[in-house]
This record gives C-alpha cells, structure tokens and sequence, in this order.
C-alpha cells in the first residue's frame, strides 16, 4: 500500500457539472457531509493547508464539486454541503441529480467519506449517503467530527451507537480538526483506498 503526502494537495478544478469534472482516470476518494458536519476544516487538517477547502460560518456556500490533486494520478473531492435550509430547493435537487450521477458513474471514485458531528445522531442526509454508496458499491468510512467537544467516554458511547447501526460495508471512527485526533487512522484508509488499481 501506497502511503501519499497529503501536504502535497493542490487545487485542480470546481465543477458544477459532471461534464467539468477531471478526467475520470486514476484513483479519488469523496468528502461529503452535511453543511456544518466540519468537512472542510477535516480537509485543511488532513493538507496541513488552512485555506486549502474553504470553511465559510454560511453553511451551504461551497454550491460545486472541488478537487484536489495529491498526484497526477490521485485526487480528493470535496462534494458540495448538504442539508442547510436557506439554499433553495431547487439547487438542492439539482445537487442532488448530479451527485447521484457522479456516485455511480464515476469510475475513478473509490470510496467516499461521509462527515457527520458527533453530538448528533445521523440524520436523512447521512443514510441517504451509507444506501448511496452501497447501490454503487463503494466502500463508506464515518468520521465522528468535533469528538473534541464531548469527553472521552461520551465519544466511545457515541462511536458505539453509531457502529452498531452501520451497513457492512461501512466503518466509522472518531475525529477532530483542531487537535488531529483520529487523523492517522483517516490517512491509513485513504492511501488504501487512493491504491487501488483502477
């Protein structure tokens, strides 16, 4: 297994549509996640880049598909915020539409990251995710985010629930950007995943 700088991130393209996006070759791992569920912040954490994925205090702004090359052949996705309710419906079907599209059509997608708070339980969005990658086939991996603000055996409480509840082919784990809890542990699934032979 292939172990990647992830410090080497750059920004390559946004896309509002699938015909934008990169060439669909090589290997790239999707980060998505309800609007306040901390993606962005998981993301500049794991690049040790602070403005790498922009956070904004108005969830809902990243409205575009990012990505990022870690190497010429490797990418991580950042997809738009999902679940505010001051972006208009409309703009949420059409996310919608074309996430569904770039789920199961993407060939070099191998597998997706779905961010969720850990004071929360999962919501609508969150297990319309674990069926989505399921239908597709795509492994899943949790991560608990903001497990800095619960004390450490209301985390494992938290971890538990949330695992007895999973699909399969899902795993979880804890997380937290501010002081990189569970950050090796998400490094060690990427670069398995960011390995796999197209």
């Amino acid at each position: 297994m292939q172990q990647f700088n992830y410090q080497s991130a750059q920004f390559i393209t946004s896309a509002a549509q699938m015909s934008q996006c990169p060439i669909d070759e090589g290997a790239e791992v999707a980060f998505c996640g309800r609007s306040n569920a901390g993606k962005s912040s998981a993301i500049n954490t794991l690049t040790r880049q602070k403005k790498l994925a922009r956070t904004s205090k108005t969830p809902g702004r990243t409205q575009l598909i990012n990505f990022f090359g870690i190497t010429e052949t490797t990418r991580l996705v950042d997809l738009p915020g999902y679940g505010y309710a001051k972006v208009p419906l409309t703009l949420k079907q059409y996310w919608q539409t074309h996430l569904d599209t770039y789920f199961r059509s993407r060939q070099s997608l191998k597998g997706v990251i779905l961010l969720t708070d850990i004071r929360h339980a999962l919501k609508p969005f969150d297990e319309m995710m674990l069926e989505w990658s399921q239908t597709a086939g795509l492994p899943i991996h949790v991560l608990l985010t903001k497990a800095d603000k619960l004390a450490r055996g209301a985390q494992q409480n938290a971890l538990l629930k949330v695992r007895a509840t999973l699909p399969q082919h899902a795993k979880v784990q804890t997380f937290s950007a501010p002081n990189g809890q569970g950050l090796e542990t998400l490094k060690g699934v990427l670069d398995g995943w960011l390995s796999i032979d197209p």
